[in-house]
């Protein structure tokens, strides 16, 4: 009977054991990451740069692929990727995604893709490919290379589900300068002046993520700029790139992963140079250290997520006779659009009038993160933090980057933010005036779906 009762003892206390492990008590992050290596293994051409004679010539890095799950203590799951990729079009993002909800049950909701614009990385279906004089061979290994990218991709999600473990988040800000607004400070002068003119928005937003052991498991982080130190035909992610290597290499066993903010005019300056970008790398994972080194805010187990779709509307595109104007003048990748755009009108193929922006919001813990599609300019970070606060942190360059984003002072005083970008990318025609205001005030309606709340204004409480 002692035997008997010793036994029924430890299964009961093996039961309660099980039960109140700290991977199923609730209060608790699951929390998996993981990485893939996407760098091509053949010579093909590089995104980003109009100017290219030629493809690939070697790898100045590895460039990668990675993604963190974060499941909540009600089992909600969110999945960020982030990419060494110039962008990610429309095309390619829904496959991946679809694939994401079909094999993980992922909705889109739940799933923020983000390139962090490297001109060092290899072209992906759609992606500018209007500029570059691609044949046969060349398009079939972009193609080669999307379908290899989609594959990774899936791979990798499943490797980060799989590698969840009980974790802790904890998200801060910090700063880095390097950062400048290339509207308003010419390159070639940079050297002579003496102060920077523009908008600017220097925050390094942080993530990191513990093991309930103390182990340093990842740490995400994000800038917004170009990454447009280099301009060689070599595989690299660039500053980012550099930054995640530096971060990775002092913090044994730990993921790094990078994501692009509203950096559409912003230009990492001086630049044109390996050593810029191992600089400014260096800058970037130091500002990064010493955020996760002192006190950073903890995150409760409860991740919202919401996106939406909304219809940014286009102006009337050029009559005929302009464009017949304009392929007179015009040279490259600019006169190919005119070409393409004179012959959609006398085959009377219908011009879009409106494209479908993607927006996302999550809510982590008390950390508030908005996601814009395309490239974003500066001005959108500045707007959403005045409206939400400071602290929050705002991504450019996910899920689909179809265009420019300019704001309306932008749109207002021209240049190629606001006009000629539009020929790179196909667009038949410039943004709306009302640009601005419709993906801010969808951004806001987006926000009260998660209860985010904007902080009090002191001016009013007074």
């Amino acid at each position: 009977m002692r035997k008997l009762f010793g036994a029924v003892i430890q299964i009961l206390f093996c039961t309660v054991t099980l039960i109140s492990s700290p991977f199923e008590d609730a209060g608790i992050w699951k929390a998996g990451i993981a990485k893939i290596d996407i760098t091509p293994q053949t010579s093909m051409w590089m995104a980003g740069y109009a100017a290219r004679t030629g493809p690939s010539e070697g790898t100045l890095h590895s460039i990668w692929a990675k993604a963190l799950v974060l499941e909540d203590e009600n089992g909600n799951k969110g999945v960020l990727i982030t990419t060494d990729l110039a962008s990610i079009q429309k095309e390619l993002s829904d496959t991946i995604r679809n694939q994401l909800q079909s094999r993980f049950g992922f909705e889109k909701a739940q799933i923020i893709i983000n390139t962090s614009h490297t001109h060092s990385a290899p072209l992906a279906i759609g992606d500018l490919v209007n500029i570059y004089p691609l044949d046969e061979s060349g398009l079939k290994k972009v193609e080669e290379y999307s379908q290899f990218l989609v594959r990774a991709i899936i791979n990798l999600v499943e490797k980060a589900l799989n590698d969840r473990e009980p974790c802790k988040v904890f998200s801060a800000n910090g700063q880095a300068r390097f950062q400048v607004n290339r509207r308003n400070n010419g390159e070639s002068t940079l050297n002579n002046q003496r102060s920077l003119n523009g908008p600017n928005e220097y925050s390094v937003p942080v993530l990191k993520v513990e093991t309930l052991k103390g182990h340093l498991k990842g740490i995400v982080f994000g800038y917004a700029c170009h990454a447009t130190v280099l301009g060689i035909n070599f595989w690299s992610g660039d500053y980012p790139g550099f930054a995640q290597i530096e971060l990775e290499a002092d913090h044994p066993g730990t993921i790094a992963m990078f994501f692009q903010g509203a950096g559409g005019d912003q230009n990492p300056l001086p630049r044109r140079s390996v050593p810029l970008a191992r600089q400014y790398g260096r800058t970037l994972a130091a500002a990064v250290d010493r955020v996760i080194e002192e006190a950073m805010i903890e995150l409760a187990p409860s991740l919202e997520t919401a996106y939406r779709e909304i219809d940014l509307r286009l102006n009337a595109p050029p009559s005929w006779q302009d464009l017949k104007e304009h392929c007179g003048m015009a040279k490259g990748y600019q006169l190919k659009w005119g070409q393409k755009m004179i012959n959609k009108l006398e085959n009377k193929d219908p011009l879009p009038e409106s494209y479908p922006y993607p927006i996302q919001v999550w809510k982590i813990g008390s950390q508030s993160i908005f996601g814009l599609g395309g490239e974003p300019v500066i001005d959108y970070a500045i707007t959403i933090k005045n409206i939400f606060g400071h602290d929050v942190f705002v991504m450019g360059y996910n899920n689909d980057v179809m265009a420019y984003i300019p704001s309306a002072r932008i749109l207002h005083e021209g240049g190629y933010e606001g006009a000629t970008s539009q020929f790179a990318f196909g667009q038949p025609s410039t943004w709306a005036f009302d640009i601005e205001n419709s993906i801010v005030s969808n951004i806001v309606e987006l926000a009260k779906t998660l209860s985010i709340q904007t902080p009090p204004n002191p001016l009013l409480d007074n």
